[in-house]
C-alpha cells in the first residue's frame, strides 16, 4: 500500500496542476518497471477536447514513450475512478493494473456504476485497487466544485457529476 500511496501522490500533484488551470482536478500517471512513462491532468477546457481526460493523455504519452499501444506491464494511477471512455481505453491499451483514489458515484465505470475492467465479456480485464488516498483525492474535487458553485452563485449542492474529467 505504501508504494500505491507514493505513486498516488504523484497523480495528486498532476490533479493540483489541473486545479491551477481551472480544470476538474484529476491527475494520472502510468508506471512501467518502476518509472513514470506517462503523467497528465485533465485538459478538456484548455484543449477544448472532450477526450482530454488525464487518463487518456497519460495513456497516449506512455504508448509513445514505450513505442507500443500495448501497455501490458504498466500500472495506471488516477485520482478519480475512470469514466466509461477511460475504462475503455484501459481495456484497449491492455493495462493490467489500475489504482484509483476517489470513487465516482455519477460516472465511475470501474466499480461504481459499471464494472468494465472486470467484465469477462471483454477481451481484457485489469486488477483494480480503489480508495488509495481517497480522502485527499475527493477533497480536491469537492473544493473545486464548491468554488465553482460559489462563483456561479448557485446554492451549495452536490455537483451534477464530478465525472472522470
Amino acid at each position: 500500500m505504501e508504494k500505491h500511496e507514493h505513486f498516488m501522490r504523484q497523480a495528486l500533484a498532476e490533479a493540483e496542476e489541473a486545479l491551477k488551470a481551472d480544470e476538474v482536478p484529476v491527475g494520472a500517471i502510468i508506471i512501467h518497471q518502476g518509472r513514470v512513462v506517462g503523467a497528465a491532468h485533465n485538459q478538456r477546457e484548455g484543449l477544448r477536447d472532450p477526450t482530454a481526460h488525464a487518463e487518456m493523455i497519460a495513456i497516449t504519452q506512455a504508448a509513445a514513450g514505450l513505442e507500443s499501444w500495448r501497455l501490458e506491464k504498466c500500472t495506471l494511477y488516477v485520482t478519480l475512478e475512470p469514466c466509461p471512455m477511460c475504462a475503455g481505453a484501459i481495456v484497449q491499451a491492455r493495462i493490467p493494473r489500475l489504482v484509483y483514489g476517489a470513487s465516482d458515484p455519477k460516472g465511475g465505470a470501474v466499480q461504481t456504476l459499471f464494472q468494465l475492467l472486470s467484465d469477462p465479456r471483454l477481451n481484457h480485464q485489469a486488477e483494480i485497487t480503489g480508495g488509495v488516498l481517497e480522502l485527499a483525492c475527493g477533497e480536491l474535487l469537492t473544493r473545486f466544485f464548491r468554488e465553482k458553485r460559489g462563483a456561479s452563485g448557485r446554492p451549495e449542492q452536490a455537483p451534477r457529476s464530478s465525472g472522470c474529467a
